[in-house]
């Protein structure tokens, strides 16, 4: 498992300094990353039909405040239905939870970013409630872009360059790219340390703390010609920076939507194995390939 099996001593940040340091970071973000996916598995599983939006939200963000989390990037999301694939969003506060309720053979998606002991994680985990073959295939598919965005990154082409040809992948497989309903039509974002506080205040659904560091490298890269944010834009158009990206690749087919979501780590390493790499292979979506591989 790439996460877990090599030693990764490159400067993942101009922040990082050290073998030691950037394991140990390395090993706090897999933590919350791993505990944000165990919560997802869990709630999934509780999900009944006539349970809303609202409500898997909730139950997200009560698993997770009782397992220690005090503190978000942004809170804890949930679509039901033909809201997976962003249907008819125009406006960002449609993002948010609703009163939709989930009905048997209705696709969903969670997607919530912890931080927890000051690391941070985004995580998407797509799922049905019961059989769903138009979303299964989806996620089966979901696989290819995975093996893209890694292979493009170590080849060190631009973010703009990598997310059209993630696009153009999508078009291939007869999809629709429905990250581009997102904010700035990112396909990721940077990660990083947040600073630990007893009251951790959120706007707008995102925590404070997190907006002021991906503010603070947006302001910080803007100066030196890069952005924290992935996307088809010109301000996009350079080598992803060292450091931690969030990556979830979005799929939709008439009105069903899957995405996952993870953590991508870049180096400056000149090796291509350890330049970038998945923080964690041993993630839902990434066993599921296996499987299915082996049946």
């Amino acid at each position: 498992m790439a996460g877990d099996t090599k030693q990764r001593t490159a400067r993942l940040s101009g922040r990082a300094s050290g073998r030691h340091s950037a394991d140990r970071d390395l090993s706090g973000f897999r933590e919350v990353q791993r505990l944000a996916y165990e919560c997802a598995e869990a709630v999934a599983a509780q999900l009944r039909p006539g349970v809303t939006e609202r409500e898997a939200a909730r139950m997200q963000r009560e698993w997770l405040r009782e397992r220690g989390v005090r503190d978000w990037f942004h809170l804890p999301f949930a679509w039901f239905g033909d809201r997976t694939a962003f249907a008819n969003f125009k406006i960002p506060l449609q993002f948010f939870p609703t009163n939709r309720k989930l009905e048997p053979g209705m696709p969903f998606i969670l997607d919530m970013a912890p931080v927890h002991k000051g690391y941070a994680a985004d995580i998407g985990y797509s799922g049905s409630l019961g059989l769903n073959p138009v979303q299964d295939r989806l996620m089966s598919d979901l696989q290819a872009h995975r093996v893209l965005i890694l292979e493009q990154v170590r080849e060190g082409r631009s973010l703009r360059e990598i997310y059209e040809n993630v696009e153009r992948l999508m078009t291939r497989q007869g999809y629709a790219n429905r990250h581009r309903a997102y904010p700035f039509g990112v396909i990721a974002h940077k990660i990083d340390r947040v600073k630990e506080r007893r009251w951790s205040p959120t706007a707008f659904g995102f925590g404070t703390q997190s907006l002021k560091g991906l503010a603070g490298d947006a302001l910080h890269g803007h100066r030196e010609g890069w952005s924290p944010l992935w996307s088809p834009y010109h301000f996009s158009d350079h080598p992803p920076q060292p450091g931690l990206w969030a990556v979830e690749p979005h799929l939709g087919f008439r009105g069903t939507g899957a995405k996952f979501e993870e953590i991508l780590v870049v180096t400056d390493s000149q090796d291509p194995e350890e330049s970038a790499f998945w923080l964690d292979d041993d993630l839902p979506h990434v066993r599921r390939w296996a499987e299915e591989k082996a049946a």
